[in-house]
Parts: C-alpha cells; sequence; structure tokens
C-alpha cells in the first residue's frame, strides 16, 4: 500500500466530505456477502439486452466504428430522441442539432445538468424520498439543497411547491423523477398538469428525470416538458427501458439557450459517447422501440407478487404505477431502524433490500425492494420474508404474553 505524503494527506475537495458514500451500493456489497442471499437491492433488469441492439453494437466493432463521434452524440441518434421523446413522452419536438446531447448514462447527465445550469451557493429543491444521486452531486458542486417530505403520498404536489418557494424564495432549481426511485409513484395526467403551472408561475428551473417513462402499469406516461418544456431539462436514458445498465447511454434535452452550457460540461467531461454504444442505442430507439413493452408486462406481475407477500408479512406499501421498486414500511412488531433492520433481514432471511433513509426525509422506517429479478427469486424471496415475519411476531407476543 502507498502512503501519500502527510503534507499532501488533505489534498482534496473539502465538498466531498460533507457527501456520504454511494449508500445503495455500500448496502449492496456487505450484503453480497452473506452466503445464499437473495438479492433485491440494486436497480438491475434481469433481462437481456434485444438481440437487435447487440447486433448493431457488434457491426459498429466490425464496421471500425473505433473514432471520435461528433461531441454531443451521432445526429442519428439525437434525431431519434426527438422522435422518441416528441411521440412516446407528449414532449416537444426537440431540435436536433442544438437542443439534445447524448451522456454516458444518466448519472452523466445529472452531473451535466447541474454542474452547467447553476452556480455554487445556489438552492436546488429535492422532494423526497428520491435517488440519492441528486443529492450527493449537488452537494459536491457546492450547491444548497432542501429536502421536501413527500409522505405518506410521495407525490410532490402543486401546493407543496408554492410553500417550499414561499420558504425557500432564493431556490433556483427542482429536481423531479418520475416514476419515482424508491417509490414506484408517479403522475396522472391532471396532478402533473397543476404541478407545472404552479411552477410556470415561478423562474425555477426543473430538471426531471424520466428514466422509468417506458416502464408504467395502467396508465401512459407524459412528460412535464409537454406543458413546460421553455423551462425545463429532460433527463432520460435507455438502463432502465431496454436493460441496458452497462450500456451506459444516457441523453439530456432542452432549450437551445440552456442545452449549450450542458453541451459544454458534457464535451468537457468526456468529450463524447462511444461510437459503437451509440449505434446500440439507435436500435433501441428505432428498431427495439417496442421491447420495453414485454418487460414492462412482466414487472407488473412480479410487483404484485411481491405486493401479496409483503402484505401477508405485515408491510404496508403504496401501489407501484410505475418503475420497478416497491417502498414498504416495517411493520411495528420489526425493527424500526430501517438499516439495522435491513441487516437483520439480510442476515436471518437471507433477503437484500435498502433502507429507506438512504433516498432521505420520509425513507426513515422503510425498505426499498426490487423486483427486477427473476419471478423464481421474488417468489423465494417473499417465503422467506413471511417466514421471518411470522417468526418474529410469534416471539413478540410471546415476549409480551410474559
Amino acid at each position: 500500500m502507498v502512503q501519500v505524503k502527510e503534507s499532501l494527506s488533505k489534498q482534496y475537495n473539502q465538498l466531498f466530505e460533507i457527501v456520504p458514500p454511494a449508500a445503495i451500493r455500500a448496502v449492496d456489497i456487505k450484503l453480497s456477502a452473506v452466503p445464499d442471499i437473495i438479492k433485491l437491492t440494486l436497480g438491475e433488469p434481469d433481462f437481456a439486452v434485444p438481440d437487435v441492439v447487440k447486433e448493431a453494437v457488434k457491426k459498429a466493432v466490425d464496421d471500425n466504428d473505433s473514432h471520435y463521434a461528433p461531441s454531443q452524440g451521432t445526429l442519428a441518434l439525437r434525431q431519434a430522441i426527438s422522435d422518441y421523446v416528441h411521440e412516446r413522452l407528449s414532449g416537444p419536438v426537440y431540435d436536433s442539432e442544438s437542443e439534445i446531447s447524448v451522456t454516458i448514462g444518466v448519472s452523466e447527465a445529472i452531473y451535466d445538468s447541474l454542474s452547467a445550469l447553476f452556480n455554487r451557493g445556489e438552492t436546488i429543491l429535492v422532494p423526497t424520498p428520491t435517488f440519492c444521486f441528486y443529492q450527493a452531486e449537488a452537494l459536491r458542486l457546492g450547491l444548497k439543497v432542501v429536502e421536501i417530505n413527500t409522505a405518506p403520498s410521495y407525490l410532490f404536489t402543486a401546493e407543496m411547491f408554492e410553500k417550499a418557494i414561499q420558504e425557500h424564495p432564493e431556490a433556483r432549481g427542482l429536481v423531479l423523477n418520475f416514476p419515482g426511485n424508491p417509490t414506484g409513484v408517479t403522475y396522472d395526467e391532471q396532478e402533473l398538469k397543476d404541478l407545472a403551472v404552479a411552477i410556470k408561475k415561478t423562474d425555477i428551473l426543473v430538471l426531471s428525470d424520466e428514466i422509468y417513462a417506458e416502464l408504467t402499469y395502467g396508465q401512459t406516461h407524459k412528460s412535464i416538458t409537454n406543458y413546460i418544456p421553455e423551462q425545463t431539462i429532460l433527463i432520460s436514458g435507455l438502463s432502465k427501458s431496454h436493460a441496458m445498465t452497462g450500456y451506459r447511454v444516457g441523453f439530456i434535452a432542452g432549450p437551445k439557450a440552456l442545452m449549450k452550457m450542458v453541451g459544454l460540461a458534457h464535451s468537457g467531461v468526456v468529450t463524447t459517447a462511444p461510437g459503437p454504444m451509440m449505434a446500440g442505442a439507435l436500435a433501441a430507439l428505432t428498431e427495439a422501440r417496442e421491447a420495453p413493452k414485454a418487460m414492462r408486462d412482466i414487472y407488473q406481475k412480479r410487483r404484485d407478487i411481491v405486493l401479496a407477500g409483503l402484505k401477508e408479512a405485515g408491510f404496508t406499501a403504496p401501489t407501484p404505477k410505475g418503475a420497478f421498486y416497491i417502498f414498504a414500511k416495517i411493520p411495528d412488531f420489526l425493527p424500526q431502524d430501517d438499516e439495522a433492520f435491513v441487516y437483520e433481514l439480510g442476515e436471518k432471511a437471507k433477503v437484500g433490500t435498502i433502507p429507506g433513509s438512504v433516498f432521505g426525509a420520509g425513507g426513515e422506517g422503510h425498505v426499498r425492494i426490487s423486483y427486477a429479478t427473476s419471478t423464481e427469486k421474488l417468489e423465494e424471496a417473499m417465503k422467506r420474508v413471511i417466514a421471518y415475519a411470522e417468526a418474529a411476531k410469534e416471539a413478540t407476543e410471546l415476549s409480551t404474553a410474559e
């Protein structure tokens, strides 16, 4: 092991000291050490990438696509993204040359948007519980984060927004994620329209992460860009819809003036996305555009299996209308410290979940369960959770009787 020179031991960005580590990954790694555990921890689809996507990547490699691509992405892919947003998300027609950037996944898209569009010290509003990456990146960039607890509905309403603006008139931005991670909650058309009307009265810039748009149950996703495109940056990608997490293809779309700055951030960080991966993404958005439907139908069946099992075990949870997560309240007869509970469940029941508190205010006392794994594993996991809960309840009752 190499020891750093003592005088250089504090040679790093001091903001990183206030940023918590990647909690989801940390929990997953720790639980992975438990023998025979069934991990319902990560948002990692168990489906294979559509064959047409794989073939497109192979062809690009065989055709020696090994050189720099245009910084903002190939024009054909940007045009396909524009068509996709307009046709599938009811969004505006974005100009493929000036209003879209292809990124290395949504993680980079979030960083690019926050770093390019907000100044150090400015305030952004983040409704929680939500994917903890938003807060972490904002803090690393020196932004101030105001978490807004949306429990128990987990919807950020127009009334909540108006109250937040009254309390934080200095706020410059708002991060939305719907369908939501970790809750699976999403908006119906009227709820989204009401929120957009409230936002439109302000100069708040919205970063809307809609990566789970293709995975909705019983309703069609509509983007908030349908209502307020002039003050929205849309973030999405293909990781969840086409099971392409390892391909790392995301995108950002927004008004030209804002995207000029976002594009500078993107090109300064990664120069360009890899050509073969963009070829695969193009195939996904054209030839494999219907692929998410088959996955969505299976996810819905898996969702119902997990909901039924959790109910039998004594958990309560809203029925997800999108994504592939369930955010469940821990029953009173089980440990209420969600982090302690997660590790106990992992050790005793051999089922891995994520503590709700890592997702911000409103997540305490809950667990996130990903049903993006096989039906067989989910069925076995629910049997284990039920058995664990029944044993714990019996022990509690015996202790009370004594």
